[in-house]
């Protein structure tokens, strides 16, 4: 039986997942449904609620996981979907710097209708299960897999000692690459505090510190964390191993820690496992002097430190950020728009520095960890907007015109086309540090910088006035393209006579061929036998390497 002779016997919603990702949304979705996959979406979407929009317009949501996974020692990452989709992840992927490999377990129509591609998986993650390399094994389902009721949740949990994590990342149910973090950070944290439980776990990599510790939620620039234990100190606090982590022996140390801080605040999943854990949550971030204080005032009444060292702390960490602030101040309209998660932050300390910002858009949903960001904003006159579209953004941007505009790479091509100097978010803002003194110098160097080449934008556009316009983008005419005049007719050169030679040739009867040899006849007596190579599917987690 042929492969499209099987599909069409399979089940509806199998059929409707074969026919890949160019079904649609809605198609997809109703799949899965049929699937068996009705619980897994219901969670997906009281997590990560969507806005007035299907689903904001970022890169593909898997990318957040596969990023989560590679950027931990001794873990394993296997993805499961279209060829073309894995291609775009492990590109964008080792883009952005990953150095580890990234496993697919390929299908076709027939492999996926028939069941076999789970079977595929699972001896792709028996394979891989080696505890002396190993972890943990990270399997994502992608949008077909996940249409097609692929049922990661019937693997192993674990094998040899080597945890296994089944998650699905379809992008008809995950909004944002920002919250698949949460999708894969909060799967194994669950798995780490169910081992706690159980018993004593392994410590982790660094020397640990007897005293209280704050874990830290969000990808932070690699010099934060150092420069919040700091700030922590006089409170006699350090900082645990962030969220995400590094390495599987950090999540225990994360869920050890006396308080939790939501600095990024879309981390349903994450937060929830810290509040079963029994650990309180606390949400922003130290940016700027108001933001600073306010924060170190919560963090120490959640961690039931004596006020005198709170205010002790305050008093510390406030007049660095005030000095800060006053050596690098910013005298600037500025408009905020990304999806990393950080934005409110970033708009807060803008703010603290002298700037304007009227607006501020992010992709991520509204939580009540964003909440104290979200009021102070809007006391001091922005508009936030969750769940904001690339259209939202680009509105705001044209309306405000502002000296500099923050976000993504369309946005920032639109302002440039208009002559407003922008940058890029998350390759020039989240790269760099946010909190304490050194996030208000690092900020103001940004937009000092920028700022200043707002004329050379100017000149360029005038320069350029026209250019990829209208009749000149080549694409989308809607007339007829001007008549050309009629190009002169070359003279037609004069046809030269056969030579007698050619002639010969023409009229020579055509020689008979001598008949084929058979192969039996051959000298040696024997017909050499055509060797025939089978090529089996490939059911192992095959690497695609990055440099």
């Amino acid at each position: 039986m042929s492969p499209q002779d099987i599909a069409q016997q399979a089940p509806p919603a199998a059929q409707a997942a074969a026919g890949g990702c160019h079904g649609g949304r809605e198609t997809m979705l109703e799949a899965a449904k049929a699937a068996g996959k009705s619980e897994v979406l219901a969670k997906l979407a009281s997590d990560y609620p969507k806005g007035p929009h299907d689903q904001p317009q970022s890169m593909c949501p898997a990318f957040g996981s596969l990023r989560v996974g590679l950027r931990m020692r001794r873990t394993a990452t296997v993805l499961s979907g279209s060829a073309c989709c894995v291609y775009g992840l492990t590109f964008t992927s080792h883009f952005y710097g990953a150095r580890r490999t990234v496993g697919y377990v390929p299908f076709d129509s027939e492999t996926l209708v028939t069941g076999q591609l789970f079977e595929d998986i699972r001896k792709a993650v028996f394979e891989l299960a080696k505890p002396d390399l190993y972890d943990a094994v990270v399997i994502i389902n992608l949008c077909v897999p996940t249409a097609s009721g692929v049922p990661l949740d019937l693997l192993p949990k674990q094998i040899e000692g080597v945890r296994i994590i089944g998650i699905d990342v379809p992008g008809f149910g995950v909004p944002t690459h920002a919250e698949a973090k949460d999708v894969l950070a909060g799967a194994m944290l669950r798995y780490a505090r169910q081992e706690a439980e159980q018993g004593p776990v392994q410590r982790p990599r660094q020397a640990a510190d007897d005293r209280p510790s704050v874990a830290l939620i969000g990808e932070l620039f690699p010099a934060d964390p150092v420069g919040i234990g700091a700030l922590l100190a006089p409170m006699g606090l350090t900082v645990a191993p962030q969220l995400p982590s590094r390495e599987w022996r950090d999540l225990y140390a994360a869920l050890d820690c006396k308080v939790t801080a939501a600095v990024h605040p879309f981390y349903t999943a994450a937060v929830r496992e810290f509040r079963s854990a029994g650990r309180p949550v606390v949400g922003s971030g130290p940016v700027g002097v108001e933001g600073t204080a306010a924060w170190l005032q919560a963090i120490g009444a959640a961690a039931g430190v004596d006020a005198t060292a709170i205010d002790a702390a305050k008093a510390k960490a406030t007049a660095a950020a005030a000095a800060a602030l006053a050596a690098s101040p910013i005298q600037a309209r500025i408009t905020v728009s990304g999806y990393e998660g950080s934005e409110l932050l970033v708009a807060r300390l803008l703010i603290e520095a002298g700037a304007e910002v009227p607006y501020v858009g992010t992709a991520c949903p509204r939580t009540e960890w964003s909440e104290p960001d979200r009021q102070w904003l809007e006391a001091h006159g922005a508009h936030v907007q969750y769940r904001a579209s690339l259209e939202q953004d680009v509105a705001a941007m044209r309306e405000v015109k502002p000296d500099l505009a923050l976000g993504t790479t369309p946005l920032v091509q639109a302002a440039k086309e208009q002559g407003t100097p922008a940058i890029y978010f998350t390759n020039m803002v989240s790269a760099r540090p946010l909190f304490g003194p050194a996030g208000a110098a690092a900020l103001a160097g940004i937009v000092r910088t920028q700022t200043a080449g707002r004329e050379r934008f100017g000149q360029m556009v005038a320069f350029f006035a026209g250019v990829g316009q209208g009749q000149a983008t080549g694409y989308g005419m809607s007339g007829a393209p001007a008549k050309q005049p009629a190009a002169k007719a070359a003279p037609a050169k004069p046809e030269a006579p056969k030579r007698l030679v050619e002639q010969s040739i023409v009229e020579d009867p055509p020689a008979e061929r001598p008949a084929p040899v058979p192969l039996s006849a051959k000298p040696n007596g024997a017909a050499k036998a055509v060797h025939r190579v089978h090529v089996a599917p490939a059911v192992a987690a095959a690497g695609v390497r990055g440099g």
